[in-house]
């Protein structure tokens, strides 16, 4: 087209735009307040309106003769009750949407007339006539659909508020577009008032009437897609809002709708409900519902994962089975449901083959993909592990692996690094974590040989040596975001794993791969990394995370292989690290492996994209503090290797500012502080190598006073020698019931069936207060073991090490065994931290000498399965409150009256009992019932969750119980916003209680809100002292001071 065609061609359009422009106006005129600018009545031709325009633009304001409206009054409205006017609008609209093309989407008129039409629109929606709201609601989502979201983003919330407001129609077309709309909004346009839109939501009850309308669906299936609209519509809220969450999975008619809704063949139907399901799964309370009727779901699961179905239908599967197997409690729970079906469609999964056209191609990556991310399950140790064995999963990630690389046939021989290289350099991550959960928990003696896997498992093991050397090669230039760098960091996750294997035959092979990989560079590579952790370790910030945690993985795997050991250890390798050591827990340095595994964060935490909520996950070893374990568990490699710390005097020589005793102390702190299990496993491997053996806690801090105390003592340990120990027995039904005897009790002689005797003997077990040992037990060896029964470790010198390995052994003390032998942690078991809670069942009744009895509440029916007091109690024992209470410390040793009694009475309720006990138990600090389920409880419900912990605050601080009060406290000041009507309830407990700093924090949060709830009346509910303590805290609020 010529150039003089083409100006021909615009000037057209342009006079076609001003026609339809002006026509538009016409209508839009019509609802508008007269007082406000539109159409000038002179501007009659497009010329004439054109010539106003640029008028307006040269003088940069907005004349009589405006084109459009001037949008600083965001408080106008479009107003016309009048039924054809209304339709004529909408009509005009229409033809002016119609008008509108990709080349026009720029145009001044087009883009200062986007708003105008938007308030009509906004009007219109909020009339009664049926037909108008069909026909408005069509051309609203035509609007929506059509334009580009730069020019609807400044006016979504305008058109938020009417399509929430019309899903309750009973006109299936209206709730149909409305939520078409929404849905369109939601998805392509930047939700930055996510807070405003909520409460839109809210106030307009979108998500019931949305829930309403599902269940109304679920009648008549013949409406499809109107099904699909509402469910696509609720699960995008449900992904974006997570209060949303409980108000959905908490609809016991809605689940039941899906469950008959799901059968439905069509699988358009069974993607709609599982992305619903996902998006529920985002709350781990929701997810939890979902699995009370587990069997069913994961059966239809399983089924729909399966090959005959098409892609769409597949891959929503594989990702709701994420959502729900996110913690290994819930995987663990899933497996025994449906173990070997839901690997098998794994397996599928990554070994599909491939689909003709261009789509199918797309599907069958997301399958792979998806797949890959529900086999992250081989984290957690269980039975699916030996079904992944035996279903090949080895092969299926050689073959993915090849085919990342574009080789079309596996090779039948043995690779050259050069062959390695060119296969691993394109291996997905997820290849790597999956490998790595695989052989953390293989069997001691698995020989892949008797699978014939052998050959498959070497390469693998090839692919993963190689790509971590190239990465150490290239370490200098290492890029957090880049694609080979996420998967090198996982693929040296997966070696270091591989040559700490407990399966003998996989740790060897890495090895012995990876040796002859790192040749003939390997101390080049090495010396490069310790020149950087050196660097980091010895100066005051850190570098950067993704590159620090892979010289740290680097040099733990560079630890075991001999040739190197000795060369780190030679260069202050084991200096360096314990600096390292002390600049993280000095400045606290925490750092999870999804900071740097990026690919993780759309897998199983969704953090990035959506967030989750109600998750709790406190199996993972490196959820947390990777830095700080994998130094730990290279020192206790290189410190293994170098012999008895007796035996390297010039350690810590020179280590003025960290010295042995403070190392010491940091792993005992680590012991006793942390949640994250495998810090907490190689903090106490190491202590083990300065004569520490065992796991310490807090629980065994408190406990552990009481070896020396023997008034409470009520079993006597009897050697050959007639030596004796006197213990209580408590403690040893707990953590040693080796060392007691059952005896049989004889027979009632007046029960000729022995039936009274022996129903008290299934309720009681009898224990010896007096156990004779044999003569194969000495004194010095169990006093240890008695140390560990109490604190949870021993001190011990190399000398007796020994003798404990066979007394432990005789003992059953599997845990304690292994730190004698310091075997290294198996990766993923739980800490085996001291817990007497076992002593509050059958079993330590026997030993129970103390009865603690809780204030009785009218309402509460009582009945004990242990005897006939009707009051709520708990049988207890001496020794532990003893030992962990100073109250219950100083009334014992003093000879009061009390001391002696069976019964003591505790001025709190049962509930803030139960948790009192559990908390002296077990040192687990009382949890409030968190997330969606407080949230969504009433004022008169969220109190009667607090007061236990309101009482426990003033039972603490009475009894001097430092720990669980502060907790307390913490616990009641976070709830403090959740209502004013509960800060109001906090405040006179608070005060009756006389807990002061509890009552300022409420008195603080009230303070903003004085003059409401004193206007409301409501600030008449406090006596007048407490009044004026919120008046007081206003005023300071109102002159800008701090109200804390």
């Amino acid at each position: 087209m010529s150039k003089r065609g083409g100006v021909e061609n615009n000037r057209a359009i342009t006079d076609r735009l001003l026609t339809c422009h002006q026509r538009l106006y016409s209508s839009l005129k019509l609802g508008f307040r007269p007082e406000l600018p539109l159409l000038s009545e002179g501007a009659r031709t497009p010329r004439e309106a054109k010539l106003s325009i640029e008028q307006k633009q040269n003088n940069n304001m907005e004349g009589d003769d405006g084109l459009c409206l001037s949008y600083d009054d965001k408080k106008r409205k479009w107003r016309c009750l009048d039924i054809e006017m209304q339709k004529h609008v909408v009509h005009s609209i229409s033809a002016f949407l119609g008008f509108i093309s990709a080349d026009t989407w720029q145009h001044p008129l087009v883009k200062d007339s986007v708003a105008d039409m938007i308030k009509a629109l906004e009007g219109i929606l909020q009339c009664n006539s049926e037909v108008v709201l069909i026909i408005a609601a069509k051309v609203a989502l035509k609007l929506v659909r059509d334009l580009p979201s730069s020019m609807l983003q400044s006016h979504v919330l305008n058109l938020i508020q009417p399509f929430s407001s019309l899903l309750s129609s009973h006109q299936l077309k209206v709730a149909s577009r409305c939520a078409n709309g929404l849905n369109h909004i939601f998805t392509h346009l930047v939700i930055k008032e996510e807070r405003v839109i909520w409460e839109i939501l809210t106030e307009t009850n979108a998500v019931i009437h949305i829930i309403n309308n599902i269940q109304n669906s679920s009648i008549n299936m013949e409406s499809i897609k109107y099904f699909q609209r509402m469910a696509s519509l609720l699960g995008r809220i449900l992904w974006l809002w997570p209060p949303s969450r409980y108000r959905v999975w908490n609809d016991a008619e809605l689940l039941r709708a899906l469950e008959v809704i799901r059968v439905n063949p069509d699988s358009s139907v069974k993607v709609a409900v599982f992305q619903l399901y996902s998006a529920l799964a985002l709350c781990g309370n929701g997810a939890e519902r979902l699995l009370e009727n587990g069997e069913n779901l994961i059966k239809m699961v399983v089924q729909c994962m399966d090959s005959t179905q098409p892609p769409p239908v597949r891959i929503e599967a594989f990702k709701l089975a994420q959502l729900l197997v996110m913690s290994g409690q819930r995987c663990s729970k899933i497996m025994r449901l449906s173990c070997e079906s839901i690997v098998r469609a794994i397996i599928c999964g990554l070994s599909g083959s491939s689909l003709p056209g261009r789509q199918n191609a797309k599907d069958q990556i997301s399958l792979v993909v998806e797949a890959g991310r529900l086999a992250q399950i081989t984290r957690w140790a269980g039975e699916h592990h030996i079904y992944f064995w035996k279903l090949g999963i080895d092969r299926v990630l050689f073959t993915l692996l090849l085919s990342k690389s574009h080789k079309a046939q596996p090779p039948r021989h043995s690779l050259s690094l050069e062959e390695l290289s060119a296969i691993a350099s394109e291996g997905p991550a997820f290849i790597w974590d999956i490998l790595g959960g695989l052989v953390t928990h293989c069997a001691e003696d698995f020989n892949p040989e008797m699978n014939e896997s052998d050959f498959s498992i070497n390469i693998l093991i090839g692919c993963a040596c190689w790509t971590f050397v190239d990465a150490i090669r290239k370490s200098g230039q290492i890029c957090q975001d880049d694609a080979n760098s996420i998967s090198s960091h996982s693929a040296s996750r997966a070696v270091l794993l591989m040559i700490y294997s407990p399966c003998k035959f996989i740790a060897s092979q890495a090895r012995s791969i990876l040796s002859a990989a790192l040749k003939p560079d390997g101390k080049r590579y090495l010396k490069s990394l310790m020149d950087y952790l050196h660097s980091v370790s010895f100066r005051d910030e850190f570098g950067r995370p993704d590159r620090i945690f892979f010289s740290i993985v680097g040099l733990t795997c560079y630890s075991v292989l001999p040739q190197y050991r000795k060369y780190i250890i030679q260069n202050e390798g084991i200096k360096m690290l314990l600096a390292f050591i002390k600049k993280c827990l000095r400045n606290g340095f925490d750092l999870g492996r999804l900071n740097v595994a990026t690919h993780l964060q759309d897998m199983f935490s969704l953090r990035t994209c959506y967030p989750t909520c109600c998750h709790t996950c406190t199996e993972d070893w490196d959820d947390g503090g990777i830095l700080l374990l994998f130094s730990l568990w290279g020192l206790a490699e290189l410190i293994h290797h170098s012999g008895p710390m007796r035996n390297c005097p010039d350690l810590f020589c020179g280590q003025v500012e960290y010295t042995e005793a403070q190392l010491i102390n940091d792993l005992l702190e680590i012991c006793n502080n942390t949640s994250t299990p495998g810090l907490r496993w190689y903090a106490a491997y190491l202590l083990s190598y300065f004569g520490v053996y065992g796991f310490p806690s807090r629980l065994g801090k408190r406990i552990g006073s009481a070896l020396s105390e023997k008034d409470n003592a009520d079993t006597q340990l009897i050697l050959k020698s007639g030596e004796s120990l006197n213990v209580h027995g408590v403690l040893l039904l707990v953590q040693c019931p080796s060392l007691l005897q059952t005896v049989e009790l004889p027979l009632d002689k007046q029960s000729s069936d022995g039936s009274s005797v022996r129903q008290y003997t299934e309720l009681t077990k009898k224990f010896k207060k007096e156990v004779h040992l044999s003569a194969h037990v000495h004194h010095l060896p169990l006093v240890k073991i008695l140390e560990f029964v109490y604190l949870g470790y021993l001190h011990a010198g190399e000398d007796l090490v020994k003798s404990l390995k066979s007394f432990a052994k005789h003992c059953k003390l599997q845990p304690l065994l292994q730190m004698l032998h310091r075997k290294r942690p198996r990766w993923g078991i739980p800490f085996p931290g001291l817990d007497l809670t076992r002593a509050l069942d059958l079993d330590g009744l026997a030993f129970s000498d103390v009865v603690l009895k809780a204030e009785a509440a009218e309402e509460m029916q009582w009945a004990c399965k242990f005897c006939f007091v009707l009051v709520p109690h708990m049988h207890v024992h001496k020794v532990i409150l003893w030992s962990s209470c100073d109250y219950f410390r100083a009334m014992y040793r003093s000879g009061m009256q009390e001391s002696r009694s069976l019964f003591i009475k505790v001025p709190i309720s049962w509930k803030a009992l139960v948790k009192l006990v559990d908390w002296l138990y077990s040192d687990k600090l009382p949890t409030l019932v968190s997330g969606c389920l407080f949230h969504n409880m009433d004022d008169r419900e969220k109190l009667q969750e607090l007061h236990p912990f309101l009482e426990l605050c003033w039972l603490a601080d009475q009894w001097l119980l430092e720990g669980i009060q502060e907790h307390c406290s913490r616990v009641v000041n976070s709830c403090l916003d959740s209502s004013e009507n509960l800060s109001l309830e906090v405040l006179q407990i608070s005060a009756r209680l006389s807990l002061w700093k509890l009552a300022e924090a409420a008195v603080n949060r009230l303070a903003p809100s004085y003059s409401r709830l004193r206007l409301t009346g409501e600030i008449e509910k406090l006596d007048k002292d407490l009044a004026d303590m919120v008046r007081a805290a206003s005023v300071r609020h109102s002159q800008g001071g701090s109200t804390r």
